[in-house]
């Protein structure tokens, strides 16, 4: 009868206990995209879909809803356990599309690739802002979107993509290169740095700052000229809600 009453006690414990919190990012839409597979060169290069892998574990990590997330990758089928989708921007914009049109609480889209000053290279193809803008217009609306651009000249997008509900992030001006996009590199600078400063960042203000902190540490390191100068945009209807969108992040990843 005392290990029946000490259960019952547990259990009536248990729930008048609250429940844990739910995630802010729970009903968000998120699609993260690996746009290439070579490096500089030419040749080939993992730097991207690593990107891609680490970003959605980090973004995983900090409450964003794994059922509510895209993966695409130009070659998606060496990476069968994450069975990304195909890195084509129809595709892209039918995944963003079919996931936000039940996870209404904001979006999150994610590039990694090669850039152009004409836009974001999308397996040969270029991405232009003007259509990423009408993608998120048809598919995110005016709710909460954060979107992160890494790629040479991705500040290009920043004019087209800037609106009041939004935040655009990009690893550079719209006249300058990025950089760590060599064969052996394990990520691009940027996406390494965005990968690091996730485990200290609260929310996504203080995230962007570290990396763009992060990126310019790194690149007078590493002696890399000119800097890429990493963009920020932040509208102002989001700017005093973002803070109230935590970040539950684990350790720091990357190199």
């Amino acid at each position: 009868m005392r290990l029946l009453a000490a259960f019952l006690a547990l259990v009536a414990l248990a729930a008048a206990s609250p429940a844990p919190a739910a995630s802010p990012f729970a009903d968000w839409a998120t699609v993260v995209v690996a746009g290439d597979w070579h490096a500089h060169s030419g040749g080939p290069s993992e730097a991207f879909d690593n990107a891609r892998r680490d970003v959605t574990a980090a973004l995983e990590g900090a409450g964003f809803a794994a059922a509510n997330l895209r993966q695409f990758s130009v070659r998606p089928e060496l990476y069968k356990d994450a069975r990304p989708g195909k890195s084509d921007i129809q595709t892209i914009y039918d995944g963003l599309d079919e996931v936000a049109s039940r996870a209404t609480g904001g979006c999150l889209i994610y590039f990694s690739s090669h850039g152009a000053p004409q836009g974001v290279v999308i397996d040969q193809q270029i991405l232009p802002p003007g259509v990423l803008a009408t993608m998120l217009d048809h598919s995110c609306g005016a709710r909460p979107t954060v979107v992160v651009i890494s790629a040479c000249f991705s500040g290009v997008f920043v004019p087209a993509l800037a609106k009041p509900n939004r935040m655009v992030l990009t690893a550079a001006r719209p006249d300058r290169t990025s950089f760590g996009c060599g064969e052996a590199d394990k990520y691009p600078y940027f996406d390494d740095c965005f990968l690091h400063s996730m485990g200290g960042a609260r929310e996504f203000i203080s995230l962007a700052h570290a990396v763009q902190a992060c990126v310019a540490a790194r690149e007078i390191k590493e002696g890399m000229e000119p800097p890429s100068e990493p963009q920020l945009f932040i509208g102002g209807a989001l700017k005093p809600l973002l803070p109230l969108y935590s970040l539950a992040t684990g350790p720091p990843r990357g190199n």
